[in-house]
């Protein structure tokens, strides 16, 4: 099975979004390198950037998001994102009416069959969850291998927390990564378990 990953952008005191769901400055060091990140060239990024998200990218065969995540973004248009293969939604809703049954979306309740689908999909690739309440949940399950964020320098005050709602202690590894890019720290920690 792959490593489960959490991870976000997040601003210095701990927010993926706003009070309205809005990410703000979050994603701006993502658009304000000189190395292309993706295929078309619009995610630019610095080189150290580059250097350490491109190799994880290309390792993620699944995401899980949420169902507040996936209406936000209207289902990236049944096409996921960043060239990943499937999206696992966690939600208690079926699929959005006339949604295309093709398309590599897969509508699970409950985030334990949530991952477990997503492994099965990414095999030996990452599965990264979305930060915020699903991967909170998926935290408190002890399902999370790893933890990384991009942190942004910026403080919210309010707004979606990283964590979501977790509210019990879980202690991480010390940081295995440390990198300092432009307008962004990246981390990485391990689960302690």
């Amino acid at each position: 099975m792959g490593t489960v990953v959490l991870y976000s952008s997040v601003s210095v005191d701990g927010f993926v979004a706003d009070d309205n769901d809005q990410p703000g400055p979050l994603f701006d060091w993502l658009t304000s390198g000189d190395v292309a990140l993706d295929a078309d060239g619009a995610l630019r990024v610095s080189q150290t950037s580059h250097d350490y998200i491109r190799p994880y990218w290309d390792r993620i065969g699944v995401t899980v998001v949420g169902r507040h995540v996936f209406d936000l973004t209207d289902g990236w248009d049944g096409t996921p994102p960043s060239g990943i293969d499937h999206v696992v939604v966690v939600t208690h809703r079926p699929a959005p009416e006339g949604w295309d049954a093709a398309a590599p979306f897969h509508f699970v309740e409950g985030v334990e069959a949530a991952v477990a689908r997503a492994q099965k999909l990414a095999g030996d690739r990452v599965v990264e969850v979305a930060a915020g309440d699903v991967g909170g949940q998926v935290l408190a399950a002890g399902l999370v291998d790893e933890v990384r964020m991009d942190v942004v320098p910026v403080v919210f005050g309010s707004g979606k927390r990283f964590f979501g709602s977790v509210d019990a202690q879980h202690l991480l590894a010390d940081p295995d990564v440390v990198i300092p890019g432009d307008r962004v720290l990246h981390l990485r920690y391990r689960v302690r378990r």
